[in-house]
């Protein structure tokens, strides 16, 4: 037997006792402990598939063997041989067969990661380091003993809980307070540990739950994190998502999207870029620096607009006069005539099928690729090619800025490097919102590109019409409990209004929250902007009411009502917010 079969022994011997598992040097089996034992049978080199032809290498996987069912988890082993890399595959077993809807559909799959794992232990004190996990574990195995749980880690900072469904009914009775417990572990951390809760259940297998888990956890994240989402079936539950999402180092990400939205560029025939309905700084701008990124792969690019919103004009003019847009913005009819199997969608600053320009494009889109940064709704669009979603980010904006600092050499126009920085600009409040490291970055990026905040500020000018609006909203408002309730009306351009409306009442004393109500005439609907200081989660709010956006800060858009209507629905909601 070789030095590192005998590691692996003792390895099985001393530390993984009752679990059966499976060491693999590559595909084949170096050693096995448990039943597993006596299927290897000391074959040397016998290749996995020999030994459990389903197992297929996953971090997580449900197995039948022996007519037993096994929940598989997959890890790495550190070896000091230089050139060796082993796994190990623990078969942790589960009563009954995964095929058995009677048994397991009465089982909860719960994925459960650590949202900033890493960055959170950069800020501790290296002596304290060790102590970090050890806490993170105790707290989960105290909550998974009082669910009569298995709970079991397969990564530093991942961890999967198996248990009964009523078990699970306590969980959401508790509106699971093993986030608040997270959260408050202080070894000396700057910044506060969160937690990603995914669970799945109302499946007809145990199988079909892990499905339901997976998904309930990629929504969680793509919200930024910090809650837990229950999928039962079709149906989602959300519960927590009241902490503010940790920027994170995503040089890395940034780099790896940028080569897939690269390589998706070179494959296409041309790229039609669309975004959201009544087109904003952020939105158009984003637009705009994906047209930069496929003109470094000689790609055709069009932009879908068909309609100018007037907070827009000002720069959009300037765009296709001065920019030689006028044949690149297009509409709707000519970008249906473009688009072909060989195209490219690029959807931005959007991430559910009501909220985009076209829903035409949508579906005649061979390939998709999405670019946002609000947090995911649960009818988020599934199915994309490529999507960079990151609800830490400030805008879309920052996102691309990102992207183009690995693109070399890339030269703006004045238009466009002003567009992108205001883009920035709005979504950020002056810099005063959401504003991380990377949204000054990408700030500084777009002057050196030419961007100039003082010709940005002029083209962020209000009407006259639509500051005395903005002022008479503010000065009607009323507050109740904490929560500042205006209508705005006879504005140029109702939405902006409602909007500035919304962020100067929450400068009052008192107030906690703003919701500010103008009517749409030509939509026969009702436009609601709300903000927060963070006690209050708008961007749940408002994801009921058919919008979304950020946890301080989101909007909807409410058809065929009435501004009474509206506010009353919204005042219902905030009865479970505000004390």
């Amino acid at each position: 037997m070789t030095r590192e079969h005998l590691k692996i022994t003792r390895l099985l011997k001393n530390s993984l006792p009752v679990l059966p598992t499976l060491v693999l040097d590559g595909r084949n089996v170096a050693a096995a402990s448990g039943f597993l034992s006596e299927i290897v049978a000391d074959r040397e080199n016998l290749p996995v598939e020999a030994a459990v032809p389903d197992y297929a290498g996953l971090p997580l996987q449900i197995l039948d063997v022996k007519e037993k069912t096994y929940l598989v988890i997959t890890r790495d082993i550190p070896m000091e041989t230089a050139g060796k890399a082993f796994t190990a595959a623990m078969f942790v077993p589960l009563e009954g067969r995964a095929g058995d809807a009677g048994i397991f559909g009465t089982v909860a799959v719960m994925l459960i990661f650590v949202d900033n794992y890493d960055e959170v232990i950069e800020t501790v004190e290296e002596i304290r380091r060790p102590v970090l996990p050890a806490l993170i574990e105790r707290k989960l195995g105290l909550a998974a003993k009082q669910s009569s749980a298995i709970l079991r880690r397969f990564e530093k900072d991942k961890y999967l809980m198996i248990l009964t469904e009523d078990k699970l009914e306590a969980l959401k009775a508790g509106r699971f307070a093993i986030l608040s417990a997270i959260r408050e572990i202080d070894i000396g951390n700057k910044i506060p540990i969160t937690l990603s809760i995914g669970v799945g259940t109302g499946g007809l297998s145990l199988a079909h739950n892990m499905d339901n888990a997976r998904a309930a956890i990629d929504l969680a994240l793509g919200r930024g994190g910090g809650q837990a989402l229950v999928k039962d079936g079709d149906k989602y539950l959300f519960y927590g998502g009241d902490t503010p999402e940790i920027p994170q180092n995503d040089a890395v990400k940034a780099r790896v999207k940028l080569y897939a939205l690269n390589e998706l560029f070179a494959e296409s025939s041309n790229v039609i870029i669309m975004g959201h309905k009544r087109m904003d700084m952020d939105c158009l701008g984003a637009a705009v620096g994906v047209k930069k990124l496929a003109e470094r792969k000689n790609r055709e690019c069009y932009i879908l607009m068909d309609e100018i919103n007037p907070g827009i004009g000002q720069i959009y003019d300037k765009l296709v006069k001065e920019t030689g847009y006028e044949g690149i913005i297009i509409n709707e009819e000519k970008a249906l005539g473009l688009i072909g199997e060989g195209s490219l969608v690029v959807l931005v600053d959007a991430n559910r099928p009501g909220q985009v320009q076209s829903q035409r494009i949508l579906e005649k889109a061979a390939r998709l690729v999405i670019l946002d940064h609000h947090r995911l709704a649960a009818d988020f669009i599934a199915g994309a090619t490529l999507t960079y979603q990151e609800p830490h980010a400030s805008s879309v904006c920052e996102l691309i800025c990102g992207m183009m600092t690995y693109s070399g050499n890339i030269r703006f126009a004045q238009a466009e490097a002003d567009l992108m920085l205001a883009g920035i600009t709005v979504d950020t409040k002056n810099f005063t919102q959401k504003a991380g490291v990377k949204t000054f970055e990408a700030a500084a990026y777009l002057k050196r590109g030419g961007a100039d905040s003082a010709r940005v500020r002029k083209y962020l000018q209000e009407s006259f019409e639509d500051v005395a609006a903005t002022a008479k909203a503010v000065a009607g408002a009323v507050i109740i409990n904490g929560a500042a309730f205006a209508v705005c009306s006879k504005a140029g351009n109702p939405v902006q209004a409602s909007a500035r409306a919304a962020d100067e009442l929450l400068s009052a004393a008192g107030v906690c929250a703003s919701f500010a109500f103008c009517r749409l005439e030509d939509e026969n609907a009702v436009y609601v902007s709300a903000r927060s200081l963070g006690k209050v989660n708008v961007q749940t709010i408002m994801e009921k009411l058919g919008g979304g956006g950020h946890q301080t800060m989101a909007a909807a858009t409410l058809a065929g009502t009435t501004v009474k209507a509206a506010k009353e629905r919204v005042m219902g909601m905030l009865e479970q917010h505000i004390l």
